[in-house]
């Protein structure tokens, strides 16, 4: 032990716990006034330099909120400073409800919020595909994968990877993994940012510095402690802030029964969950029927392979909590999509020349516009303090999500394999700060965000899904069967092409009708390197032994040793 260490653990030994109690509230206070101070200077100074009018009780309603956030997550951490499982999965003793909310939390962030308002408002029922269909992708995950990746204690969703396919492999799949991540994250600030612009009368930019900086800062700080305690806040938020803005908009458009009608007669054939069972047939559906289904298929199975999700599955306190947390939160997800769709049908019936505004340019901005026209003004910067507490929650998750990955999996294995859990821990504090810059960095320049988000989710599903469905399952998997599956998939995908990107098809698949294939290639890359991993793998099985499935501290399924 060096001299260091002792003066520590001296330290530690002598510390009265009356002054330690005091730093726990003390420390988190003095930093969260400061911060509040800080932004709020920034802001007058910003409102006088460009002379802009800004509505201040929304403003200060949304600084207060983030400064809470941020005392919540510190506080947190200051009662549990411990090691790498404790940043990375809170110390795998997380209990059943606080789980069940920050995974819920997770999974309904500003993408999920608005995304389904706007889909609603332009397209129907059929076509609002998400809420359920994440939902049941968390249910499916919870029974299938969770309470196994649970057992074998794993500390990323990568480790299975590294298990069965080694290091070098597993570092070549956290790309696509990184970049769901990264561009989410950069896809929720843009949101967030045009909603405050609306909403506050703050400009894009500052909005989302602002932002970032108070998800970067509260996730550096405390990690998976610090994001599971301010999302029960964040949630409860979050509902109330939608819950508040139903009665006032609908009172702007005839109540309920009479905006649900019009709703109705105008979305014929759009008011159910599914598309006919001969929808290719139908003249009002044709190749759509396709294409409902390659995303519907995307959205459900891939949404399991996300770090996101195993960092909360792996921080539960036993295999069956693991299970329930997965299958409750996706229960939630379904209500939780009930105030967003019933504010798209407010503001699919809205006159917005009697509210004195012209239509929304398209039909993202749908939830700003029902914020900002159809409520009070205090009402609907509440209902933006809910918006972006679902944001912050879901970069925050994000982040920490990349940068756990990017140390355990990539820094440890190939840069330092006898890396310390003190030194591991500010691998991931940095990557947490990089990652964030470079969400931010994109957040701000980037116009096709979404565009590159909805790629990203579409790798996720091509070519982790099927990796970690055959590591965990398949015995005979190897790192040649791995490769080859990720070459296959990677190329089918990509030569289906991408409209959002200006990416013409390179692959003459069927059903192409003026540059968008119909034809669900996504699922057949999918499902293409499934195979192509399943076979590989036993065809090479003698010459590259497959490895059993294990966790990186040697610990074996115990359940199916042949695995």
């Amino acid at each position: 032990m060096n001299g260091n260490q002792a003066r520590q653990d001296q330290e530690q030994i002598t510390i009265d716990p009356s002054v330690s109690s005091k730093r726990q509230f003390w420390t988190p206070l003095k930093t969260t006034i400061a911060g509040f101070i800080v932004f709020t200077s920034f802001t007058i100074f910003y409102s006088l330099i460009v002379k802009k009018s800004i509505y201040w009780p929304g403003l200060l309603i949304m600084l207060g909120l983030y400064c809470i956030f941020y005392y919540i997550g510190a506080t947190a951490v200051e009662k549990r400073r411990g090691k790498t499982d404790d940043m990375l999965v809170a110390g795998r003793s997380m209990p059943l409800w606080l789980s069940m909310f920050t995974m819920t939390a997770t999974w309904v962030g500003g993408g999920y919020i608005a995304g389904t308002a706007e889909t609603i408002h332009s397209s129907g029922i059929v076509w609002t595909q998400g809420p359920w269909a994440y939902g049941l992708s968390l249910i499916i995950g919870g029974i299938f994968f969770a309470r196994k990746m649970r057992r074998m204690e794993f500390m990323t969703m990568l480790d299975p990877l590294e298990s069965r396919f080694g290091y070098k492999m597993t570092g070549l799949l956290y790309f696509p993994s990184l970049l769901g991540e990264l561009f989410w994250s950069a896809a929720m600030l843009t949101a967030l940012g045009t909603t405050f612009s609306v909403i506050l009368g703050l400009s894009f930019t500052v909005s989302i510095i602002i932002s970032a900086i108070v998800a970067i800062a509260y996730t550096v700080v405390g990690g998976l402690w610090a994001i599971a305690h301010t999302d029960v806040l964040q949630l409860s938020i979050m509902f109330f802030g939608l819950i508040i803005v139903l009665p006032f908009a609908f009172s702007n458009v005839g109540g309920f029964q009479v905006a649900f009608d019009n709703y109705a007669e105008n979305m014929q054939g759009m008011m159910s969950l599914f598309p006919p069972l001969t929808g290719w047939n139908d003249p009002n559906w044709g190749n759509s029927f396709w294409y409902w289904w390659d995303y519907t298929l995307l959205l459900v199975f891939g949404g399991i392979p996300w770090q996101i999700y195993f960092q909360r599955v792996l921080s539960a306190k036993s295999e069956s909590v693991a299970m329930w947390l997965s299958i409750w939160a996706g229960i939630l997800c379904f209500f939780c999509a009930i105030p967003p769709a019933l504010i798209g049908i407010a503001g699919f019936n809205a006159d917005w020349a009697s509210l004195g505004t012209a239509a929304p340019e398209n039909s993202s901005m749908i939830l700003t516009y029902v914020f900002k026209y159809m409520t009070p003004s205090l009402v609907g910067a509440i209902a933006l303090g809910g918006l972006a507490a679902a944001v912050l929650s879901a970069v925050a998750a994000s982040l920490l999500s990349a940068s756990g990955m990017a140390a355990w999996n990539v820094y440890r294995p190939l840069v330092k394999p006898k890396a310390s859990p003190r030194q591991l821990q500010q691998i991931i504090k940095r990557s947490i700060i990089l990652i964030g810059i470079g969400a931010t960095l994109i957040a701000l320049n980037a116009k096709s965000v979404y565009a590159l988000w909805y790629l990203s989710s579409d790798l996720v599903y091509c070519i982790l899904f099927p990796q970690l469905t055959c590591a965990l399952y398949y015995k005979w998997a190897n790192w040649y069967g791995a490769l080859s599956g990720f070459i296959v998939a990677l190329l089918l995908r990509v030569g289906g092409g991408e409209p959002l990107l200006g990416l013409p098809p390179i692959i003459p698949y069927p059903l192409i009708e003026d540059g968008t294939v119909y034809f669900p290639f996504r699922t057949a890359s999918m499902l293409a390197g499934l195979i192509t991993i399943l076979v590989v793998s036993y065809l090479t099985r003698h010459k590259c032994p497959p490895l059993p499935l294990s966790n990186l501290h040697g610990k074996k399924d115990e359940q199916n040793p042949a695995s």
